[in-house]
């Protein structure tokens, strides 16, 4: 049992990205966009990205809420 555990706890720890290469690839993915794009771009680019992200998680978690959400945009039963 305790093997079990152990094993899972290595699988668990190998299967993941360490949190200093992540924080080198969000580093690196923002230096390239300052430069190709410039600061005010920049900034554009990250705030709609956070919306989505918001987005993302609040609304698309399951089918149900896609569908509220639909329906609040459009009538109801137009794309169903």
């Amino acid at each position: 049992m305790k093997q079990d555990q152990q094993r899972q706890q290595g699988r668990d720890e190998r299967s993941g990205i360490s949190p200093g290469l992540t924080g080198l690839l969000i580093g690196f993915v923002v230096a390239l966009l300052w430069v190709l794009f410039g600061f005010l771009k920049l900034l554009f680019i990250i705030a709609f990205s956070g919306a989505g992200y918001y987005v993302g998680i609040h609304y698309f978690r399951d089918r149900e809420t896609i569908k509220r959400l639909i329906d609040k945009i459009f009538p109801p039963g137009m794309f169903r």
